[in-house]
């Protein structure tokens, strides 16, 4: 790994809510600086605004392009010039376009590598770095990492959603982002039942779903019904947990993550983080906004970057395969040795794809 601190970009999230209040918040602490150089994609006179109003004291350095950033300090890259009108509290149309504003420069900067790992403050817009049928949408949390089959469905088009190609797609990339991105050597992913009682879709669907994984060498089990999984706590004997829509995941996932959840998207070359909360207009601009969850957030951005290098490093520089060769005179053995692998692809923009 090179000698250098770990770009993370940190987009502003919705103007009227919480995402400079628990940025500024968490980079109070001197010593996060020691693990990252922080970019904020944003807007410096909304920054301010919101220290002020806020009563904190965070320092942030004013930089026109990613490369200007320094270490050591609290970056904030200017995404664009026009005045915004901030109402703390008061989710509006102009808030949210500030906070796409901000996504799409970081996302500019990101497909010409100018840092390395992307956490996005809490916005209204579903703004995704990945097409849903490319990615799995993972929580995670130091009890339990949860993965969705479907999302955004309503719940009385689930049980279409959810299919044994859907299930084995989802889980195969979830068990290399488990490999890859959180270094378990050999996963073990439960799979969660559709239904509250086993019926068709478990036997006809959910089961032999499982079935196919386990023939590509993949550890799989259930399906369980979700109320006795978690209830039983039996996410502890497995490193992930797949569930087939968003409330089945959601609930337990919000209810054991307490010290902050984290959600990302599995299966893209980027990595994105971002805190497993919304813009929480509710108590936007009262000072209270915990930054434990955009803390966490950055925290997983960084180990997911530590680990894609010690994980890809061998495969770039595998030990010599030799193999034996006869030849026709039956002297002696000639030895080959394969030509290295190439390294993984840097982002493109398909995969970038909203």
């Amino acid at each position: 790994m090179e000698d250098r601190k770990i770009r993370v970009a940190i987009t502003q999230g919705d103007t009227n809510g919480i995402g400079y209040e628990v940025i500024l918040k968490a980079f109070e602490d001197p010593m996060m600086f020691d693990l990252c150089t922080p970019i904020i994609y944003g807007s410096p006179k909304v920054a301010s605004y919101h220290r002020k109003a806020l009563g904190l004291e965070t320092q942030f350095s004013i930089i026109d392009k990613a490369e200007d950033a320094r270490d050591g300090r609290l970056n904030l890259l200017t995404t664009f010039d026009e005045e915004v009108k901030v109402e703390l509290g008061v989710p509006s149309d102009e808030s949210d376009a500030a906070a796409r504003k901000a996504v799409a420069r970081a996302k500019e900067d990101l497909l010409k590598g100018l840092y390395d790992v992307l956490v996005q403050a809490p916005m209204r817009s579903n703004t995704s770095y990945a097409r849903e049928d490319k990615a799995l949408t993972m929580m995670v949390s130091d009890l339990v990492r949860i993965g969705l089959v479907t999302t955004h469905l309503p719940l009385k088009d689930v049980p279409v959603g959810v299919t044994q190609e859907k299930i084995v797609d989802k889980a195969t990339i979830f068990h290399a982002s488990l490999r890859r991105d959180f270094r378990i050597s050999n996963p073990r992913i439960a799979l969660l039942a559709l239904n509250p009682q086993p019926g068709s879709e478990e036997e006809s669907i959910i089961s032999p779903a499982i079935e196919q994984l386990e023939l590509q060498g993949i550890q799989a089990f259930g399906p369980y019904v979700a109320d006795d999984f978690f209830g039983q706590k039996m996410y502890y004997d497995f490193d992930g947990v797949l569930a087939m829509y968003d409330d089945q995941g959601l609930v337990p996932f919000k209810t054991l993550a307490v010290d902050g959840g984290v959600k990302l998207k599995a299966g893209i070359s980027a990595i994105c983080t971002t805190p497993d909360h919304g813009p929480a207009f509710d108590i936007a601009g009262k000072g209270i906004a915990d930054p434990q969850s955009l803390r966490h957030a950055v925290f997983t951005a960084i180990d997911m970057y530590r680990h894609r290098i010690s994980y890809d490093e061998p495969l770039a520089h595998p030990l010599p395969k030799l193999y034996h060769e006869k030849r026709e005179d039956g002297e002696k053995a000639r030895f080959a040795v394969r030509p290295a692998q190439k390294k993984a692809a840097e982002p493109t923009a398909e995969a970038m794809e909203d």
